[in-house]
C-alpha cells in the first residue's frame, strides 16, 4: 500500500530522517513510536507530500506521492490543528469536508450521529468557532473529519494526546472497530506505548530518524518497548 525507498530529510547539517526501505501493507495497523525529535511527524509529512524529501520517494499504490494527486482521493489524515479551518464552527467544517468529497447530506448527517458518543456533547450545537474550543475537542473534530470520507489509508499523528481518558478509550475502540470492519490501512504515531500497542498490530521504533525496531505486536511487545525506552 505504502512503500518508502531511500527516503531522507535533512535540515542544515542534521539528518532528521533516513529510511532506506519500508513497506506498509494494505489493511495493516502500523504504529510509529519514538522520543521527541525521532522523526515521526517528519515521516508523516513526507508521506503526505507536505514537505519535500532530500532524496528518495514515497509510493502509495505504486505511485510516487510527490508526482501525483490521486492518492489524496483515498487518504485521510490529521496531524495537528493546522489541518482545521478554525474560523468555522464544527458544523460548518464537517459540511465543508463533506461537500468537497461529494458526500450526500444524509451521509454527513448519519456520520455525525454515529460519532455522538465520541463527541460527548462537546462539539456540535455549541455555537462556537473551532478556534474557541479546547485542544482536545479540536482534535476530536480533526480525527472525525479524517475518518468521515471512509479513506483507504488513515494517518494520525499523536491522536491520543490532549484527549481525556474517556475519549482515549472511545478512540481506541473506534480505531480497532474500523480496522476490523473495513480493513483500513492505519498509520498512527504516539508517545503512549500502551495505546499504540493496543491499537496497532505492527510497531516501528524511530531513533534519530532511523528505524531501530520493526516488530509484530504480541503479548510481550509493551514490555519489550518499555525496556527499550527505559535505557534511552
Amino acid at each position: 500500500m505504502i512503500k518508502v525507498k531511500d527516503l531522507t530529510k535533512v535540515y542544515g547539517e542534521q539528518t532528521v530522517l533516513n529510511i532506506p526501505e519500508l513497506n506498509i501493507n494494505k489493511g495493516e495497523s502500523f504504529g510509529l513510536v519514538g522520543n521527541n525529535g525521532a522523526g515521526k511527524t517528519t515521516f508523516f509529512r513526507l508521506i503526505l507530500d507536505l514537505i519535500k524529501a532530500n532524496s528518495g520517494q514515497v509510493f502509495s499504490k505504486e505511485m510516487a506521492t510527490a508526482n501525483s494527486e490521486h492518492w489524496k482521493d483515498y487518504t485521510g489524515s490529521y496531524l495537528d490543528e493546522g489541518f482545521l479551518i478554525d474560523y468555522l464552527t464544527p458544523e460548518e467544517y464537517f459540511q465543508f469536508i463533506g461537500k468537497i468529497n461529494h458526500l450526500p447530506q444524509e451521509e454527513i448527517d448519519a456520520f455525525l450521529n454515529s460519532f455522538s458518543d465520541f463527541f460527548n456533547d462537546e462539539i456540535l450545537g455549541k455555537k462556537k468557532y473551532i478556534r474557541d474550543l479546547s485542544k482536545g475537542n479540536q482534535k476530536k473534530i480533526g480525527i472525525s473529519a479524517a475518518i468521515m470520507t471512509k479513506p483507504e489509508i488513515l494517518i494520525l499523528d499523536e491522536p491520543f494526546s490532549s484527549l481525556d481518558p474517556t475519549t482515549q478509550f472511545r478512540l481506541k475502540k473506534l480505531l480497532k472497530e474500523l480496522q476490523e470492519k473495513t480493513q483500513m490501512t492505519m498509520l498512527i504515531s504516539s508517545h503512549d506505548l500502551n495505546h499504540v500497542t493496543e491499537v496497532c498490530k505492527r510497531i516501528v521504533v524511530l531513533h534519530q530518524g532511523a528505524i531501530v525496531h520493526d516488530i509484530e505486536t504480541k503479548k510481550d511487545t509493551l514490555t519489550e518497548l518499555e525496556a527499550y525506552f527505559a535505557v534511552q
